[in-house]
This record gives C-alpha cells, structure tokens and sequence, in this order.
C-alpha cells in the first residue's frame, strides 16, 4: 500500500527547530512503514522542495493544496500523535472514502515488499 503519514509539521509554531523536529518524526516513522513493506508518503517531503523555490511566502498556496492532491492518490494513512488541522483534514479524506487510518505504527500491517 501507498500510505501517507501525517502529522505535526509547523502546527502554529514559529521556530524552525520545532518543525525539523517534528519533520525528522515524520520522516522516521516513514522508515518503519517502508520497514514494513509499504511505500510511505509525506506530504511535507513533497511540499518544502517547492516552496524553497517559490520562496516562503508561498507556503500556504502550496503546502495544504499539494498535501490533499497527495492524499487522494495514498491507500491509507498513518496519522502520527499530535496537534495538525492539517493531518485531520487529510484523515477525513480517508475516512470519506472508506479508507484505512492507522493510528498507531503498530496498526500498519506488515506485507511483502513483493506485493507492493
């Protein structure tokens, strides 16, 4: 499965090491997911890229739009603890199509990469 994991990533704060913080949780809970077979996504991941050309001041024309385009093309999501209207946002488009949230990692069920 494709499955997005979402979180906190800036959730209301302003200082940087925060959001490298909470982008290295997100980061290392996508190992776990690959560990278990299943290709992770990031929204963010995709996101930062862009934005550092576009240039911050368009973080939010580019962030949540690319983030929800992602999370209707992911089989399920892994929604990490913690505060994000962003990641619950994501959540309600799995839920709206009847698609699997995981809450925790030990949920994600683990599969041979061969089935991916």
């Amino acid at each position: 499965m494709w499955i997005m994991v979402a979180g906190p990533y800036r959730s209301g704060s302003s200082d940087p090491a925060i959001w490298a913080h909470n982008l290295r949780t997100l980061n290392a809970a996508a190992h776990t997911v690959f560990q278990k077979g299943h290709v992770p996504i990031i929204g963010v991941n995709l996101a930062l890229p862009i934005i550092e050309a576009a240039g911050a001041e368009w973080y939010g024309q580019i962030m949540a739009p690319l983030s929800l385009s992602l999370a209707a093309r992911c089989d399920a999501i892994l929604r990490l603890p913690g505060v994000s209207h962003g990641a619950d946002e994501e959540v309600e488009r799995f839920l709206a199509r009847d698609l699997p949230v995981f809450r925790s990692l030990d949920e994600v069920p683990r599969v041979d990469l061969g089935e991916v």
